[in-house]
């Protein structure tokens, strides 16, 4: 639903340097733009989550930072400009992402698919966060030896979130994590994010669900037709009567 307003003042943001920060980003689909100025910014252990209709922007926002989608503008993740940087470099200096859709190798067993998260390191570390994903994620543990795709549509989620951190990564990026699956596995995916921030990962959300993601967000973007309209705390973004009409149907 399209919702014309004018932004909410920006809240006051931790004076130390933002883990992420992303300055008037723009991205393009031929002829067609995607993105118009993005300006956003992650703190290191922050849960963000960036709300808004489908076709909003979203995912080009976390491809373009992941760095399969091109795109102008500035990106500096850790002080450093990484705008120009390669996907697979920026997968090494710490930016692993959930894409849209699960997207697991349905053939290869679960453990596989892991292991495959852990393309930039060693044996040891790999073998080491392993066992520490199955501590997470008792089902994977239980069907490791199964092609992935016999899992659920819950279970997959899980897979390609436990695929992602098995780079150790600093800010982990999730695309939608609640999409086609039921409300009593939305609320143990999300529980399951929660859980992630509180060890201290970086979390980056998109989600379509603006009531369950901004309900655990620190801090939260409002997006629209390839801008940020709102932004502040997920608690006020959630309570503010704009926000509960276009997205909340309240």
């Amino acid at each position: 639903m399209k919702m014309t307003v004018a932004p909410l003042p920006v809240p006051h943001l931790p004076q130390a340097q933002p883990l992420l920060s992303v300055k008037a980003l723009t991205s393009h689909y031929g002829r067609i733009q995607a993105l118009h100025g993005v300006d956003l910014a992650v703190h290191a252990g922050q849960l963000v989550a960036l709300v808004g209709a489908n076709g909003a922007g979203k995912t080009t926002l976390l491809r373009a930072i992941s760095g399969v989608q091109p795109a102008g503008g500035g990106i500096d993740f850790m002080r450093e400009d990484i705008s120009r940087m390669a996907a697979s470099r920026r997968v090494r200096l710490g930016i692993s992402q959930v894409p849209e859709g699960r997207q697991v190798f349905a053939p290869m067993t679960v453990e596989d698919n892991l292991k495959l998260g852990a393309f930039t390191r060693s044996k040891a570390e790999a073998a080491q966060t392993l066992a520490s994903m199955y501590e997470l994620f008792p089902i994977l543990k239980d069907k490791r030896q199964l092609p992935a795709g016999t899992l659920s549509g819950g279970q997959q989620q899980m897979l390609a979130m436990a695929r992602a951190l098995m780079a150790s990564p600093k800010l982990l990026l999730l695309d939608e994590p609640s999409m086609g699956l039921a409300p009593l596995i939305v609320r143990e995916i999300f529980e399951l994010i929660c859980k992630l921030r509180d060890q201290g990962i970086t979390i980056l959300v998109v989600e379509q669900n603006a009531r369950a993601a901004l309900s655990i967000a620190d801090q939260g973007y409002v997006m629209e037709l390839g801008r940020i309209v709102m932004s502040g705390p997920g608690s006020e973004l959630l309570s503010d009567d704009r926000i509960r009409q276009a997205y909340l149907g309240m």
